[in-house]
C-alpha cells in the first residue's frame, strides 16, 4: 500500500505543473493586466507604474514569470494580491474553510441519500417506487445548479425558510459550542441543498444500475442459494461490489462539487472561494487567480488520491496490479 500511495504522490507533481502552466498562459491571454486600471488614474505617475510593474515581475517574459511563481508556489508562497494588498495565502485561508464545509456537507447529503434510494429502486424494479425515483432523477438532472440556486434563493427570501447570505448569524460568538454547530449547519443548508440535489440525481441512477447488475450476478445467486439472510446478501455481497465504480467517481465528484460550489456561492452570497475568485478575475488580480487555481488543483488531486486509496483498500486486485506494475 505504501508503494501504491508513493506512486500516486509522484504522479501529482507533473499534474500540478501542467494545470498551473496552462492556467497561467490562459490568464495571460486576457487583454491588459491589473496595472492597466491604474493607468487610467491621472494621479499615478508613470514612474510609480514602472516600479509596480518591476515589483510584481510583470516586466519579465511570461515563462520567467511562471517559473518564479511556481518555485514560490511549491513553498506555498503565492505572492501578494494586487487588489487586497495582502498575501494571497491569507485571503485563501479566510475562504477555503467555508468552501470545504459547503462541499463536504453537500457530498455527505448527496451520497447519504443516493445509496439508499438507488438500492430501494433496484430492489423494486418497474414498481411505482422505482418509477418515482427515476422521475426525480431525470427532473433534477435537467435543471442546472445555477437555476436551482436562483429558485431556492427566491423561495428563501419570500418565505424565510432558509437564511440568505453569510456563513453565521450576527450573534454567533455568543452561542454555545453546540449552538455554533447548528448555526453553521443552518446557514449552509441552502447552498448545500442546491449542490446535493444536482449531484444526487445522477448518483441515484448510477447506484440503481450498478445494484441491478450486481443482484443478477452469479455470486449473489450463490449466496441466496446458501440460505444467507437477504439483508446480508444485499449489503455484504451485492452493495459492496456495486460500489466499486462509485469510489472511482469520488475524485471527480469532489471536482464537480468544487466547481459547482463556486457558482452557487456567488448566487447565494456564501463567503467562500467563489466570490473571491470572481473578484480576482474581474480585477485581473493575477496572483490571486493563480493561487486559487493552485489550491483547487491540489484539492482535486488529493480527492482523487483518496478515491484511489479507498478503491485499493476495497478491491485487492487493484492494489496487487499496482504493486506488480512498480516491480516491473
Amino acid at each position: 500500500m505504501f508503494l501504491y500511495i508513493l506512486k500516486r504522490l509522484l504522479q501529482m507533481i507533473p499534474l500540478v505543473i501542467g494545470i498551473t502552466f496552462i492556467s497561467f498562459m490562459i490568464i495571460q491571454l486576457a487583454p491588459g493586466d491589473y496595472l492597466d486600471q491604474l493607468k487610467m488614474n491621472p494621479q499615478i505617475s508613470k514612474e510609480t507604474l514602472k516600479e509596480l510593474e518591476k515589483a510584481y515581475g510583470l516586466d519579465q517574459p511570461l515563462l520567467v514569470q511562471y517559473i518564479k511563481w511556481l518555485m514560490n508556489a511549491l513553498a506555498f508562497d503565492l505572492g501578494y494580491s494586487f487588489s487586497y494588498h495582502v498575501p494571497v495565502l491569507e485571503l485563501i485561508k479566510e475562504r477555503i474553510g467555508n468552501t470545504l464545509f459547503l462541499s463536504i456537507t453537500s457530498a455527505l447529503l448527496a451520497w447519504g441519500l443516493a445509496v439508499p434510494l438507488g438500492i430501494w429502486a433496484a430492489l423494486k424494479p418497474n414498481t411505482w417506487v422505482d418509477k418515482f425515483i427515476q422521475l426525480f432523477s431525470f427532473t433534477f438532472m435537467s435543471i442546472p445548479n445555477f437555476f436551482l440556486a436562483f429558485l431556492m434563493l427566491f423561495i428563501a427570501v419570500k418565505t424565510g425558510i432558509f437564511p440568505t447570505g453569510g456563513a453565521t448569524s450576527p450573534e454567533y460568538e455568543q452561542l454555545s459550542f453546540f449552538g455554533k454547530i447548528l448555526d453553521r449547519l443552518w446557514h449552509v443548508s441552502l447552498p448545500a441543498f442546491v449542490l446535493a440535489i444536482g449531484s444526487l440525481a445522477g448518483l441515484v441512477r448510477l447506484v440503481r444500475s450498478a445494484m441491478l447488475e450486481s443482484l443478477q450476478s452469479e455470486y449473489v445467486l450463490f449466496a441466496r442459494a446458501k440460505g444467507l439472510p437477504e439483508r446480508e446478501v444485499i449489503i455484504k455481497h451485492a452493495l459492496r461490489n456495486a460500489l466499486n465504480p462509485f469510489i472511482t467517481l469520488l475524485g471527480f465528484e469532489i471536482a464537480s462539487l468544487l466547481s459547482g460550489a463556486a457558482l452557487v456561492e456567488i448566487i447565494v452570497n456564501w463567503p467562500g472561494m467563489g466570490m473571491l475568485m470572481l473578484d480576482a478575475v474581474l480585477s485581473q488580480d493575477l496572483y490571486l487567480v493563480m493561487g486559487g487555481l493552485y489550491i483547487g488543483a491540489i484539492m482535486l488531486i488529493i480527492g482523487n488520491l483518496i478515491a484511489d486509496i479507498l478503491l485499493a483498500k476495497l478491491d485487492p486486485r487493484v492494489r496487487q496490479k499496482e504493486i506488480e506494475g512498480l516491480k516491473v
